[in-house]
């Protein structure tokens, strides 16, 4: 069986889960809304991150590393999250960020620093993927030059073991709508370099090839990449999949929303802005305009167009990324 395989695969406990799904309002003439409240996964302060990171780092445990290293913007919540695995588990870690080196040290760069980790400022734009990454792969070298036994992570752990993460998080989120009484008619979340989606993808075919109904997977999109096919969300589901020995991914059940990311990843919009004091006055949420803010903008805009009616029941997961609030320049008034 699929999922017991799942359970004997390579997995640090680095996360509190199962994290609650919350109830919402009920939107008018609209959907019942659900919460899955990733943000509290507990690690390093909560988010996403720490599903995948269980896996990443129970895999780097399994092969003998002794330090990691991965890549994100200047405020990456990624990268703060590995800063705190790699605290739990005793391994050191260095971050290979966007922008130049800070005077004063904010937001998760200041939890990275007091998690030990070991910040390396590229000067490259936050919206530069690919230098990012070229970045990490070159400090992977240098590291495993001076006798370390590195495990270096892709840009937002988005890889088929990371994905992983998010496999078993769909099943999570089943299991808790059977729970409370209903089958969900979408779940919706922020989508950026695609681990987080393909996890779910992965998990959307496997919970189907159970005989269940799946709802839909609705993806709003954070940064360009993941727009223009990069990483190729079907190919690294189904590769997440194989994993556990299974396949049944279909192109078909791929949808990203482009309509909300604005100019570009991490430029701020109104439509999100909008939907972080809906959300905080309506349900106490704390969203981030880099991600979370972006997403939920997705999906009351989905809600406004009548995609869902009075019988549907919608899950807006999460993501997290609260220490981002505090630096941004804050939400106009």
């Amino acid at each position: 069986m699929p999922l017991r395989r799942l359970s004997t695969l390579p997995r640090s406990n680095l996360a509190t889960l199962p994290t609650h799904l919350e109830q919402g309002p009920q939107f008018e003439d609209g959907p019942r809304l659900w919460i899955k409240r990733d943000d509290l996964t507990g690690l390093g302060a909560g988010g996403n991150k720490a599903r995948k990171l269980e896996y990443l780092c129970g895999h780097a445990m399994a092969e003998g590393a002794n330090c990691l290293i991965t890549v994100g913007a200047g405020q990456s919540n990624h990268c703060r999250m590995t800063a705190a695995a790699g605290a739990r588990l005793g391994l050191e870690t260095h971050l290979v960020l966007s922008g130049d080196r800070p005077d004063t040290l904010v937001g998760n760069q200041l939890l990275s620093h007091l998690f030990g980790a070991h910040l390396h400022f590229t000067g490259a734009a936050a919206s530069h993927w690919g230098a990012l990454e070229i970045a990490r792969e070159v400090l992977t070298e240098e590291l495993a030059a001076d006798g370390l036994r590195p495990h270096s992570i892709p840009m937002g752990g988005s890889t088929a073991v990371g994905a992983l993460g998010y496999l078993a998080g769909f099943i999570e989120i089943m299991l808790q709508s059977q729970e409370s009484g209903f089958v969900p008619s979408a779940i919706v979340f922020t989508s950026s370099s695609g681990g987080t989606h393909a996890g779910l993808l992965a998990g959307k075919a496997l919970w189907r090839s159970l005989g269940n109904d799946v709802p839909d997977v609705v993806a709003i999109g954070a940064a360009k990449g993941v727009l223009m096919g990069m990483p190729d969300v079907v190919a690294l589901a189904t590769a997440t999949l194989a994993l556990v020995g299974e396949s049944g991914v279909l192109a078909s059940d791929v949808e990203i929303d482009a309509d909300y990311l604005g100019e570009d990843y991490g430029i701020p919009t109104e439509g999100a802005d909008q939907a972080i004091q809906w959300a905080a006055r309506t349900g106490g949420w704390v969203l981030d305009r880099v991600y979370s803010g972006k997403g939920f903008a997705g999906l009351m805009g989905h809600v406004a167009q009548g995609r869902w009616g009075v019988d549907d029941h919608v899950v807006f997961i999460h993501t997290g990324g609260l220490p981002s609030v505090f630096i941004d320049g804050g939400v106009p008034l």
